[in-house]
């Protein structure tokens, strides 16, 4: 089953500069193993120790997956997954 996957412009150094990539996988985990396969080093940078990593969302379909199923959330074919580190800081 293809994916799309949006990458932002911090990882697109794993992707050889693509705004979008395809993946495969039956859920979140899998697609990020299928990732790591095909752009060594990505999936370290979204998961620490079965996780998500704190500072990193990842929408399917528009739709936070912590509110899902977080890394177990079931993908299908078609599906499209954003991957959006969080943004910190402020104005001093």
């Amino acid at each position: 089953m293809a994916i799309e996957v949006r990458i932002p412009t911090i990882l697109r150094t794993y992707t050889d500069g693509a705004k979008a990539v395809e993946g495969n996988g039956s859920n979140l985990g899998e697609l990020f193993t299928d990732l790591d396969a095909r752009h060594p080093g990505i999936a370290a940078r979204l998961v620490d120790g079965g996780e998500l990593r704190r500072f990193v969302n990842v929408y399917l379909n528009d739709e936070d997956v912590r509110f899902l199923e977080g890394i177990s959330t079931t993908l299908a074919d078609g599906d499209s997954v954003t991957i959006l580190p969080a943004v910190a800081g402020g104005a001093r």
